[in-house]
């Protein structure tokens, strides 16, 4: 038995100090100092106690729950891997991984599913599962999949988290645009359906226009009107009208505007399953940061302005925000440093997840209780997940952090393989001391 004693403890319900109790892998008691019979029950569970961990001053939050990481493996392993990447997650706090299925080969069979199940057993230290991808013609094994599983490979409908469908081209060109497939991917009802949204007619009409003004030579900052806020706005209507007339589970991927989340809270009141996700990339980042970074600020859909980022933030403090997914998609500097059409999409983030939440928590006054919301406890009620909070029978996934101390992002502190961060130079909050999976402490290479 473990305790961990003195904390502040965060949950969704409240942040308060108490001691939490670890046997076997699982929280079995959470108890707080302002409860009758406080010293009397911690005394109890000291006598037989192996380990007693006093970490007095400190906040503890339970492990990050990251539905939406790119780790690239297989077949694109010279940018990321499963080992690097998910030390890059622990490192940031975040203690459980779904992947995306835009690897190479795509996984979009179970034969594919059950070669990246071995994988992460072989060599993730974070907990790992896996979104099978949809294409526009294999739904009908998609809904055999997550009913039945399939027998030959052994895959079962556990082993899926949930359906990504790509509305809008992204790495991995595994575009759904067929109006049948779609309306049936949407009827899905046993498991979450994620989508990513952007209108590809618009996209390419928008390009089109950069390349005739600018040739070769089209600068970043024309990322947010090629992939153009009306291009999202398009593409999420028609994705929550889906799913207001099916009652899909439909998670709305990498939220970038304003409108989307006037769209999504609107739509919830008809269909209260839909989640509003965002990425921290969107609460940081605006396009008054193109010029500064250039590619290494391109990702799909774009940063927008700063009006939407503000947008975001207010969004994240009063819950029209449900879950954080840092849509960590590492690429190696070589192929970022190149002309906007061929420098690919996507930022490597996720070691930075908690600390941008936590400064963005401190800086507008947010309470950390909605912190732990969006950074496990939704994600574990989306997923039918038995980890991701703090109280009795959950997994001990945890992460003690101290909010008082900032540091400054460093490039030599990642852990990703591609090597770099957009968050470079950054000054966060909330140093994280400690990672615990099951109870017991990470210990991440130097």
């Amino acid at each position: 038995m473990i305790l961990l004693e003195n904390g502040i403890i965060i949950t969704s319900e409240k942040e308060e100090k108490g001691t939490i109790v670890i046997d076997d892998g699982k929280i079995i008691d959470v108890l707080y100092s302002a409860e009758e019979g406080y010293p009397l029950n911690v005394w109890n569970y000291r006598k037989q106690a192996a380990q007693i961990i006093d970490i007095e001053g400190k906040h503890v939050i339970a492990g990050g729950i990251d539905a939406h990481v790119h780790f690239r493996e297989p077949g694109l392993t010279h940018k990321a891997d499963m080992a690097t990447e998910s030390l890059a997650a622990v490192a940031g706090g975040v203690t459980s991984v779904m992947d995306m299925p835009n690897t190479s080969p795509a996984t979009t069979t179970a034969d594919r599913l059950k070669r990246k199940v071995q994988l992460a057993k072989e060599k993730s230290v974070a907990k790992m599962s896996f979104h099978i991808g949809a294409t526009n013609d294999n739904v009908e094994d998609i809904c055999r999949l997550i009913t039945a599983g399939d027998e030959s490979t052994g895959i079962t409908p556990d082993d899926i988290a949930g359906v990504k469908v790509f509305m809008g081209s992204s790495t991995g060109n595994m575009l759904v645009d067929a109006g049948e497939t779609l309306d049936k991917l949407f009827a899905i009802k046993e498991k979450p359906v994620l989508v990513h949204c952007e209108d590809e007619a618009t996209i390419r009409e928008n390009l089109a226009k950069a390349i005739e003004t600018y040739g070769e030579e089209i600068p970043f900052r024309e990322h947010e009107n090629i992939r153009s806020r009306k291009a999202c706005i398009k593409s999420s209507i028609k994705a929550l009208e889906m799913a207001m007339k099916h009652g899909t589970r439909l998670v709305l991927c990498h939220i970038s505007t304003k409108e989307e989340i006037q769209m999504t809270r609107a739509a919830k009141l008809t269909n209260p399953n839909i989640v509003a996700e965002t990425s921290c990339n969107y609460l940081w980042f605006c396009s008054e940061d193109y010029d500064r970074l250039g590619s290494r600020a391109k990702c799909n859909p774009a940063v927008k302005g700063a009006d939407d980022r503000q947008a975001l933030i207010e969004a994240l403090a009063n819950g029209d925000i449900d879950t954080i997914g840092s849509d960590h998609a590492p690429h190696l500097p070589s192929e970022k440093d190149a002309p906007y059409c061929k420098a690919p999409s996507g930022l490597p983030s996720i070691q930075q997840s908690l600390p941008i939440l936590l400064t963005i928590a401190h800086d507008n006054e947010i309470p950390l209780t909605r912190i732990a919301s969006v950074f496990s406890e939704n994600a574990s009620k989306i997923y039918n997940l038995g980890r991701g909070k703090i109280a009795k029978g959950f997994d001990a996934d945890l992460v003690v952090f101290d909010y008082g101390r900032t540091f400054e992002v460093r490039t030599s502190d990642q852990y990703s393989k591609c090597g770099w961060t957009p968050y470079e130079g950054e000054i966060l909050r909330g140093m994280i001391e400690k990672v615990y999976i099951n109870g017991k402490e990470i210990t991440l290479p130097r």
